[in-house]
């Protein structure tokens, strides 16, 4: 646990979220009409967009499966991530909190208008980040004309802390992981009378991270509607990314609200040294565990030790299958996406965003994972949807690894040997 294996795929099925027909959890956390609010919300921010859905179309041939779909949030609002469509609705959705406004409509125009700053007086918004999510909050927030105080781990790269303090944020750098960071925005917005916009959930604070998780969707719908362009009711098998969980129960969620059990086949990806969600599915008492260590990866943006406890209530019941990959795999997906075949496009992928390209590389192409492959139902009719969830957020590390080709695949598990 915490350590880096060599083995590319580690994995436990949680063949129970084949039995739940109907999920409690997902229920609680994605009522109805919540897809068609995120959505509405979004479509009115300035410069709003949906991004793209990639087709990689020659890849999935040469792998063996009937397609690959990738939503592109590299290109997200200029901010290179999914991330701000989950800060921006929690900030939305606890202004309307607190202007006792809960099932009304409040129109973006209306929520950054100098009436309603007057109504909220002086709002300063704090959160822990790995970078995206800090980057997305302090970005809404300096739309709001509102403070914003957003902390990261030591190992967080300068890149990433220049990137949020350019929305006027005052960004503190905590000695300790991702989830020391989160400790520390807690306690210093209590004590400043802060307002906490987190991804991840603890015991009497649930709304905040549901919200995030709900602003999320908006991504999903867009999804949804541009592979039902290509003909397709909605993918078979759909790959997401774990860190405290909140993406991917997003992802598992939407989908498990619109085709209850006859959702795409769902597959969660962490890094090997931060798995706290595969960790909890093996342990198997249906509650999130952590995991220790230092939880040192280049996926940056999945370094969580402490699932959500909200997130995971989801997982538990709808994901299919946990893996956890160490960083060459991560690296891998990276360099394929910038090196496509010819026909494919090119795509911008960060660590924390190309990871699950190449675990499913793995998983198609390397029969010792035939397992399961067999268990997933992976073939030649499979339409597998990946989530690009960030684009080049750390240009450094970025070069190291599609440029230097740092983090390679070990010899034993190169495409040769497949």
């Amino acid at each position: 646990m915490g350590m880096e294996s060599a083995i590319p795929i580690e994995w436990v099925e949680n063949p129970r979220a084949r039995t739940i027909a109907a999920s409690e959890a997902v229920d609680a956390n994605f009522p109805r009409g919540i897809f068609e609010q995120t959505r509405s919300f979004h479509r009115q921010i300035p410069g709003y967009q949906i991004s793209p859905l990639r087709n990689l179309s020659n890849l999935a041939s040469m792998i063996g499966v009937g397609g690959i779909w990738v939503k592109d949030e590299s290109v997200r609002l200029s901010l290179n991530s999914f991330k701000v469509l989950g800060g921006s609705f929690a900030i939305y959705s606890f202004i309307k909190n607190q202007l006792g406004l809960e099932g009304k409509d409040l129109s973006f125009g209306q929520l950054i208008s100098d009436d309603t700053r007057a109504k909220l007086g002086d709002l300063t918004f704090a959160t822990a980040t790995d970078g995206n999510h800090g980057r997305g909050v302090a970005w809404a927030a300096d739309k709001l004309n509102c403070k914003a105080v957003i902390y990261v781990h030591k190992d967080t790269s300068q890149a990433r802390i220049d990137a949020i303090a350019g929305y006027g944020a005052d960004v503190r750098v905590v000695d300790g992981t991702y989830d020391d960071a989160v400790r520390q925005a807690s306690v210093d917005a209590e004590a400043n009378g802060w307002q906490v916009i987190s991804d991840t959930s603890w015991e009497g604070y649930e709304d905040v991270p549901k919200w995030v998780m709900q602003g999320y969707t908006t991504m999903l719908s867009e999804a949804q509607e541009q592979v039902a362009g290509q003909g397709m009711v909605k993918p078979t098998h759909v790959f997401v990314q774990g860190g405290v969980g909140a993406l991917a129960a997003a992802t598992v969620g939407f989908y498990s609200a619109r085709f209850g059990q006859d959702r795409p086949t769902t597959v969660v990806v962490e890094p090997a040294t931060a798995e706290c969600l595969l960790e909890s599915a093996r342990i198997g008492d249906g509650q999130p565990h952590a995991v220790g260590g230092d939880l040192q990866t280049i996926m940056a943006g999945l370094a969580c030790g402490e699932p959500s406890p909200i997130a995971w209530g989801v997982l538990w019941d709808c994901v299919d299958a946990f893996l956890a990959c160490p960083d060459y795999v991560a690296a891998k997906g990276m360099r394929v996406y910038a090196t496509p075949l010819a026909g494919d496009p090119f795509v911008v992928s960060g660590e924390s965003g190309a990871v699950t390209l190449g675990a499913l590389m793995f998983v198609a192409e390397y029969p010792e994972f035939s397992d399961l492959k067999d268990y997933l139902g992976l073939g030649p009719d499979s339409q597998v949807l990946l989530i690009n969830s960030e684009g080049n957020t750390d240009p450094d590390e970025f070069r190291r690894v599609v440029w230097e080709g740092a983090n390679s695949v070990p010899k034993e598990y190169r495409w040769a040997n497949a």
